[in-house]
C-alpha cells in the first residue's frame, strides 16, 4: 500500500523514535529460537537508534548475547483504541555498546529515565544499541510503508562538535533556561505547562519532557556544532516569545 501524497513517513518514523519511552523487543529463545517479547524502556541514540539498559540476567539480554537479531514496537499509545494511533516496527541486530559510545548512551537514557540512576551501575546491567536493517511503519490507512535506515536515521558523521557539546547544551538549557523550554513547548509546538526539560539535541531537533510527554522540537536547518546549536535555540526562542 502508497502512502498518500500529503504524508511524509521518514518524519514520522523519526519523531516516534525519538519521542518514545517504552517498546516491546522480541528476541529469539537460546533453546529452539522461539519468538520472545518483552516489555522494555528506550530511548534514543544521537542517530535515533534505539537504546537499551538490560540487564544479563533477563531473558531477552541471554536471547541477544546468543543470537543478536531482534525487532522492537513502538507505539504513540493514543487514548482509546491503540489501533488508530501511529506505530512503527524497527528490525536489526542488538549491539553491546563499550567506551565512548556507552558514555553517551548512559547520559541520554538517564536524561529520558532518571529513576535508571538507581539500578545503572549494576555489573549486570549493560547499554544496547539497535542497528536497524529497516522500519516498517504503520500510520492509518493509505500510511503503511517500509523505510531503510537511510529513511530515518540521523546522519550524525559530521556533527562530532555538536555531539561533544550535547552534555553541557543540556545541562545549561536545563538549568538556566527553563522558561525558554516551556516556550518552545507551549508556544511552538502547542503542547500545555509543565516542567518541560531537555534531555536531547542531535543535528536536527531537540527532545523534551515532563510528566511521563515527550516532545520534538525539529529545527528549521540542520545544526552541526555546538555553536550553531547555540544560535538555532536563541532563534527559537524569539520566535516563542514573539509569539506570546
Amino acid at each position: 500500500m502508497q502512502p498518500t501524497p500529503d504524508f511524509n513517513p521518514s518524519r514520522s518514523a523519526k519523531s516516534l523514535l525519538r519521542r518514545s519511552r517504552q517498546g516491546a523487543l522480541a528476541t529469539l529463545t537460546v533453546n529452539g529460537g522461539d519468538p520472545y517479547c518483552s516489555l522494555v524502556n528506550v530511548a534514543a541514540n544521537p542517530d535515533a537508534a534505539p537504546l537499551l539498559l538490560i540487564s544479563r540476567l533477563a531473558v531477552h539480554t541471554k536471547n541477544i548475547l546468543a543470537d543478536d537479531r531482534v525487532s522492537l514496537m513502538l507505539d504513540e499509545r493514543v487514548a482509546g483504541d491503540p489501533l488508530e494511533g501511529a506505530r512503527i516496527m524497527v528490525a536489526g541486530r542488538a549491539e553491546e555498546l563499550s567506551g565512548e559510545a556507552a558514555s553517551r548512551a548512559r547520559r541520554r537514557y538517564l536524561a529520558a529515565h532518571p529513576s535508571a540512576e538507581v539500578f545503572v551501575d549494576f555489573k549486570d546491567f549493560a547499554f544496547f544499541r539497535i542497528a536497524p536493517s529497516g522500519l516498517h511503519l504503520v500510520a492509518g490507512f493509505g500510511r503503511i510503508i517500509d523505510l531503510k535506515p537511510a529513511q530515518f536515521l540521523t546522519d550524525i558523521s559530521d556533527a562530532a562538535d555538536l555531539l561533544e557539546a550535547e552534555a553541557s547544551a543540556i545541562e545549561h538549557m536545563n538549568e538556566d533556561h527553563r522558561e525558554a523550554m516551556g516556550l518552545y513547548a507551549t508556544k511552538l509546538l502547542g503542547a500545555g505547562a509543565a516542567d518541560w526539560r531537555c534531555t536531547g539535541c542531535d543535528p536536527e531537533g531537540m527532545d523534551m519532557q515532563a510528566e511521563g510527554q515527550t516532545l520534538r522540537l525539529e529545527f528549521p536547518e540542520r545544526v552541526k556544532t555546538g555553536t550553531e546549536l547555540r544560535k538555532m535555540l536563541v532563534r527559537l526562542a524569539g520566535e516563542a516569545r514573539a509569539r506570546q
